[in-house]
């Protein structure tokens, strides 16, 4: 019995994405970062986590990495009835002493003309570029097609307000 328990937890384990780490630079703090697992021969994806601030205001002005061709600062408006990603092309504030979260609906990272698909369980690379904190290489890891939130134990923090920023106390 007890070499099936033990089988049983070390399979369960192996199974376990690992979590992507905070990842700091300066006085931000980046945490929960994930994307989506691209379905069929999707050729974009998104990519997620929340930046929070210990100091003064500063603001995420460009995103790169080489799992795209293009990678840009997308946020999501309302046309009419009809929802619709942009640019961001001043980029996205990061309030003093705050947060902003990057998430499915809001704020995020676009990957256009991917170079493979993204599938679930792996990780890789995008380089964030900060107007004053400078650069910073955050692993992404990829969950489920459609995830709205960091894969089981990674932990998106912040309250999801609809412009996705929240002043801290």
């Amino acid at each position: 019995m007890k070499k099936i328990l033990t089988a049983a937890l070390l399979s369960a384990v192996l199974a376990t994405p690992a979590l992507a780490a905070d990842v700091k630079l300066g006085d931000l703090t980046i945490s929960g970062a994930f994307a989506r697992a691209t379905a069929g021969k999707a050729k974009a994806g998104g990519s997620f986590m929340t930046i929070k601030n210990a100091g003064a205001a500063d603001r995420l002005v460009s995103a790169s990495s080489d799992v795209a061709a293009r990678t840009e600062l997308h946020t999501h408006i309302m046309d009419g009835d009809v929802m619709r990603m942009r640019e961001v092309k001043d980029g996205i504030p990061v309030p003093e002493k705050g947060e902003v979260a990057l998430k499915p609906g809001g704020y995020h990272v676009m990957l256009m003309k991917l170079k493979q698909p993204l599938k679930q369980g792996e990780t890789f690379p995008i380089e964030l570029t900060f107007e004053k904190a400078g650069k910073v290489t955050v692993d992404i890891k990829i969950g489920k097609v459609g995830a709205m939130k960091p894969m089981k134990g990674m932990k998106m923090d912040g309250d999801m307000k609809k412009d996705g920023m929240k002043k801290a106390n």
